[in-house]
């Protein structure tokens, strides 16, 4: 018989809060890192996920993503507009109410579609952005979803994500990718240069998103219990290491540490211990955060080599991030501390290794073609990218006619 726990409803709600603060952080986030013109337009692209989204995950998201299983590929229609999903505990989290599980996921589903406008950040229509948002939510954030927490084939297969490193930053960090490759470089007039006009909203984002992010990794477990806790300890961890090292390699390379990249190292530790947090010990989390450091800064360094215009390094600190984590924790995770997960490579479990290592592969394919496809066949209709004389002026403009600021 399934009972209600007060204090594990109680702490999944405050985390589904917790991630709901995170959307407004990315706001910030993105928006100090964009040129002064474009700053209302990012931050509105963030924050109209929050409602085009919720409408979303309410008539049919959180229907197709968590109820029954076609295929293994997708869920049915049995939850359409929460229908049976009410006050009692759902299959997903059985000491909670259903509707406390739906509002915690769909924050995750609000958050996931915005991370990827700082890679196209500067350059695409509003309305197009609002379409994009549509068709990338439905066809490839909750089929992802469902493959992986909802009982789909990867979940059968004996993949892991304990809080989102596949489902959420693999995926929106390779379609980050695609969306450069199909809507083109910033054009910029002779002299301009690209810099974040306000660094102070850098670090208030990076605070928001560092301080929602315990709601986003520890609330994973859905009860407030001893991997929430691991989780938590984790997740701090990881960021604070690989802050440091990203901090480290750019003093190291240009004789002065970098703020905005102190900021971009936290955040990239975030990533890659978002699918490990409640599945390794402590001693990992040093580890991946050091590793996520590294390995985020010369993902930055190889997208600057190829010119990839990521205007704010989605696929750097998410894509990458999220995949590498991924990958680790099919090497750190340990029955000892999750009874729930699997023991890694490092505990002698190869075949885990490498069933993360190909859904890893399979969901940034997966998220990269499909976001191409999205953005070619708009493009069919219409220009998913503003004229270059909007993209001078800034997209502000576009908006309101109006500017962040008076002077």
């Amino acid at each position: 018989m399934k009972v209600i726990n007060s204090g594990d409803t109680a702490f999944v709600l405050v985390s589904a809060a917790l991630v709901m603060v995170m959307t407004p952080g990315l706001a910030f986030f993105y928006g100090g890192l964009v040129r002064r013109k474009n700053f209302l337009a990012i931050m509105m692209q963030s924050f109209i996920s929050m409602g085009v989204v919720t409408v979303l995950w309410v008539a049919i998201g959180y229907s197709l993503a968590f109820s029954g299983n076609v295929g293994g590929v997708i869920g049915n229609l049995s939850w359409v507009f929460l229908r049976n999903v009410g006050a009692k505990p759902g299959p997903w989290a059985p000491h909670i109410p259903a509707l406390a599980h739906f509002i915690f996921q769909e924050m995750f589903a609000i958050i996931t579609p915005a991370l990827i406008t700082g890679a196209f950040a500067d350059r695409v229509h509003f309305k197009s952005y609002l379409k994009f948002l549509v068709a990338w939510s439905l066809l490839v954030y909750v089929p992802l979803v469902h493959w992986i927490w909802g009982g789909g084939f990867l979940a059968k297969w004996g993949v892991l994500d304990f809080a989102g490193g596949l489902v959420v930053h693999t995926s929106a960090g390779f379609a980050a990718l695609a969306s450069v490759w199909v809507v083109g470089a910033r054009r910029l007039a002779p002299g301009e240069t690209v810099v974040p006009h306000n660094v102070a909203f850098v670090g208030l984002g990076t605070g928001l998103l560092w301080f929602g992010w315990f709601g986003f990794n520890g609330g994973s477990a859905l009860a407030a219990n001893g991997i929430a806790a691991q989780a938590f300890v984790n997740t701090d961890i990881a960021a604070s290491v690989a802050m440091c090292a990203w901090t480290a390699i750019s003093w190291w390379r240009s004789t002065k540490p970098s703020v905005v990249g102190a900021f971009t190292g936290a955040v990239a530790g975030l990533a890659c211990i978002t699918p490990c947090a409640g599945y390794v010990p402590t001693w990992a989390a040093f580890v991946i955060g050091l590793l996520a450091g590294c390995v985020c800064y010369l993902a930055v360094e190889f997208r600057n080599h190829m010119k990839w215009d990521d205007a704010l390094d989605v696929w750097a600190a998410h894509g990458v991030g999220g995949l590498l984590g991924s990958i680790l924790l099919g090497v750190f995770a340990y029955l000892a501390v999750n009874a729930a997960g699997q023991n890694g490579l490092a505990a002698g479990n190869a075949a885990f290794f490498g069933k993360q290592v190909a859904a890893s592969l399979l969901v940034g394919a997966y998220a990269f073609a499909v976001t191409w496809l999205i953005l070619k066949i708009l493009n069919r209709f219409e220009p998913v990218r503003v004229p270059d004389d909007i993209e001078q002026v800034g997209l502000d403009t576009e908006m309101e006619e109006r500017q962040a600021y008076d002077a």
